[in-house]
């Protein structure tokens, strides 16, 4: 399995490769990946992240895949317009790249969702593409 780190703050995923850098090209993006199982993958190294699936975010049954989808398409175009603007550089370390066109799952998608959710929860961090809701 590839692997890539991204940092926000001390919140590290570990779910995508990153493409290398070179001279052209020095911005960090975050590509999905399959695993050996042929799925998506998402793994956020970061103690509170759990916690917060477990006791503050929302349950995966309360989505609908397609709800996650939408949301996701927005909150990286969001995420990424940040990242490639300067802004909040103390937490968006990268762009993320996602194809909404592309079935990651639901796993998948619910867990992408929530890192937004755990960010905003988090670092106080306010994307449009979220509500306060999102958390219980």
């Amino acid at each position: 399995m590839k692997y890539i780190l991204i940092l926000f703050g001390f919140l590290v995923i570990n779910a995508c490769t990153a493409r290398p850098q070179t001279a052209s090209n020095t911005e960090n993006t975050i590509k999905p990946e399959k695993n050996e199982d042929g799925e998506w993958e998402i793994h956020v190294l970061d103690s509170q992240y759990d916690y917060f699936l477990n006791a503050i975010a929302k349950p995966m049954s309360m989505y609908s895949e397609g709800y996650l989808k939408n949301k996701n398409a927005f909150l990286v175009s969001e995420w990424n317009s940040y990242y490639f603007s300067g802004r909040y550089r103390n937490i968006i370390e990268s762009a993320i790249e996602y194809n909404p066109q592309e079935n990651y799952g639901m796993t998948f998608n619910y867990r992408l969702y929530q890192v937004f959710a755990y960010v905003q929860w988090k670092y106080g961090l306010k994307m449009n593409g979220l509500s306060g809701a999102e958390v219980r």
